[in-house]
């Protein structure tokens, strides 16, 4: 198996390919711009590297450009694409939601193509977002075939890149499988996402906002899950997974995110300070909840490899010791 690994030098990409590298004989080819996320630190930095690193290229491409006949030629033989390019910060997306339909729809539909003209493409596994269903009220899970209704920017990509996969797959008969992802943590993350913001305000005093209903009283939950979960899940889906479905990939309990803070200052042997704050006023276009129905995995055989307490504890024990990634 030879991996085209795009989005690689990323959170969860990195992750992806550790698991590969460690769990199969699969070359891995990294097609990464090196921008706002990417970070080749987090390649070199991850367990067994040395070990493995003769099975891996990386190769520069922004996909807002197609991919030309001299990146094709660099990138060479592939038969699996794990496409998981995409900007993913949400706040950022409201900013600033162009760059966003040119990251997530048009860097899509750039990598569909390149796929299109493979011969022998054995699997192309589209990462989507749980994101893409919108808003969960309490007691709600969205199945991988509900209505799609994304509340913001980012979401609205992410749904656009989905369909235009399956849109592949139905059209050119490209073997696409989606897995929608939920809130993920690990090590080397991105310090703006919600386990490494929080280590980091702890560390300085400062008061984490944690954001709840205009009542006070509701606060915004997740099914937060390692990355290195995720990197199970997808091989789990490459190997039991049908080409043209999707596959909710979901973390084992559903936490609001004031028990995630207090977790993770809890690990960290530290007090966290905190504030409640409105997320109707503070954060237009986001959502308290989010939950996806994790069934259809289940019954075909996935467990999660990693429970969610010690995948918790081991991330903010490793970050704690370094620091540097914490911005």
């Amino acid at each position: 198996m030879r991996v085209l690994l795009t989005g690689g030098a990323g959170f969860i990409g990195h992750h992806v390919a550790e698991h590969f590298l460690r769990h199969t004989d699969a070359e891995v080819v990294f097609l990464d711009r090196l921008d706002t996320s990417g970070n080749l630190n987090r390649i070199s930095q991850s367990d067994n590297w040395n070990q493995h690193r003769r099975r891996c290229k990386f190769v520069h491409h922004d996909l807002r450009a197609p991919v030309n006949d001299v990146v094709r030629r660099q990138i060479g033989r592939f038969d699996t694409v794990l496409h998981l390019a995409a900007s993913t910060h949400i706040d950022r997306s409201i900013v600033e939601p162009v760059p966003f339909v040119y990251d997530n729809v048009v860097g899509t539909a750039h990598i569909l193509e390149l796929s299109r003209e493979t011969e022998d493409l054995d699997q192309f596994i589209q990462f989507s977002t749980d994101e893409v269903f919108g808003s969960a009220p309490h007691g709600t899970l969205h199945k991988e075939t509900d209505r799609f209704a994304p509340g913001n920017p980012y979401s609205a990509t992410k749904a656009g890149a989905e369909l235009l996969a399956l849109a592949y797959r139905n059209t050119y008969n490209l073997p696409v499988k989606v897995v929608h992802v939920m809130n993920v943590f690990g090590e080397r993350q991105h310090p703006e996402k919600f386990v490494p913001l929080v280590m980091s305000k702890v560390l300085k005093g400062e008061t984490v906002s944690v954001h709840c209903a205009p009542d006070g009283k509701s606060v915004g939950s997740r099914f937060y899950i390692h990355a290195r979960n995720v990197a199970a899940a997808v091989q789990f889906v490459m190997e039991k997974g049908t080409v043209g479905e999707s596959y909710n990939v979901v973390g084992e309990r559903e936490v609001d995110n004031m028990t995630m803070a207090h977790l993770v200052a809890g690990y960290m042997g530290m007090t966290l300070k905190y504030a409640m704050k409105d997320f109707h006023s503070t954060r237009p276009g986001h959502d308290l909840r989010y939950a996806l129905d994790g069934s259809k995995m289940h019954d075909l055989g996935w467990r999660l490899p990693v429970t969610f307490g010690a995948s918790l504890e081991k991330t903010v024990r490793w970050t704690m010791a370094h620091p540097e990634w914490l911005g």
